[in-house]
């Protein structure tokens, strides 16, 4: 299906402004700068373990809410991409070796943090055989061995140029939640996420499914890059026929100047739409927000999703 930009008449703040001119941010996009206690103990336990996370490489507008909650978002593997998504900040280049220690660090920094569930996402890493599948099975052993009460949820690369099984060995090692964001509609791929295949994802999603039904599925998309609403509901339908449970729909932000421009922003009344209509199609769980963010909120979200579930099985 071929997805078209919405014209310019339909959206009257876009009428007068010049093509090369960045849309003004409205005041619900708006966050408060972070810090408190809550923000710089969380600070200090992500230096103290030498590791990286996803809140601060991506700049994440929602870090100071979550950091002051001790939530952080771990980003493993490096803070170097093999890949060149224009619409995210984390840097594109050749990445250092694997880091073998990683795994036990971030499972005491999640000890120390006492989190009652952790997200864990990494860089793209097209330079390892594997795609880096061992190192995020081997950071879910760890975890699990030093928090046996944590629910963790992972946000993984497309392993598109993996070598076969890797995919398996992640689901292996059994997370609670299993997240690959597909992004944006497929016509968008070439201009935002040029070194990925839209059915490459879609069918990821759907393999983890038929490796182990129980598993949580879990996929994002960014609204506001010049997709149309037909578009988005393709994608939801795509979604579900891939039965993934867990629907997350946020504001497109540009990075820098030299980032994917911003086509709009969308109102909350739209948002509150792609709610009502993801539910209407069979998702478990939607979070569709200006702010939202895949792991934005994620504790809280996971307790609801398997309260869903439950609900659905009649167990509740």
């Amino acid at each position: 299906m071929r997805d078209l930009k919405i014209p310019a008449s339909r959206h009257p703040e876009k009428a007068h402004r010049p093509d090369n001119a960045q849309p003004k941010k409205p005041d619900w996009i708006r966050v408060k700068a972070p810090g408190g206690q809550g923000y710089a103990d969380t600070h200090r336990i992500m230096r103290e373990h030498k590791l990286s996370t996803v809140c601060e490489e991506a700049g994440c507008p929602n870090v100071g809410e979550c950091w002051s909650q001790g939530h952080a978002t771990m980003m493993i593997m490096g803070e170097i991409c093999t890949r060149g998504c224009t619409f995210c900040n984390v840097a594109t280049g050749r990445p250092d070796a694997l880091d073998v220690f990683e795994p036990g660090r971030v499972a005491d920094a999640v000890k120390k943090l006492g989190l009652n569930h952790v997200v864990i996402t990494s860089v793209d890493r097209d330079d390892v055989d594997d795609g880096g599948a061992e190192h995020f099975a081997m950071t879910i052993r760890a975890v699990r061995k030093q928090a046996p009460g944590t629910t963790i949820e992972i946000l993984t690369p497309d392993f598109l140029k993996s070598s076969p099984g890797a995919l398996e060995t992640v689901v292996e090692a059994k997370p609670d939640v299993f997240n690959h964001n597909l992004e944006t509609v497929p016509g968008l791929y070439p201009s935002v996420r040029p070194g990925a295949r839209y059915f490459h994802s879609l069918r990821l999603l759907q393999r983890v499914k038929e490796l182990d039904p129980s598993m949580f599925t879990k996929s994002g998309i960014m609204v506001g890059l010049g997709e149309d609403r037909q578009g988005v509901m393709q994608v939801m339908d795509d979604m579900r026929a891939a039965d993934i449970d867990f629907l997350t729909i946020g504001q497109y932000l540009q990075p820098t100047p030299k980032h994917h421009a911003v086509d709009r922003f969308v109102t909350p009344d739209e948002f509150k739409s792609y709610e009502k209509a993801a539910y209407g199609k069979g998702f478990l769980m939607v979070s569709a927000t200006p702010l939202t963010r895949s792991s934005y909120h994620a504790g809280d979200d996971f307790a609801r999703l398997r309260d869903a579930r439950n609900a659905k099985l009649g167990l509740a």
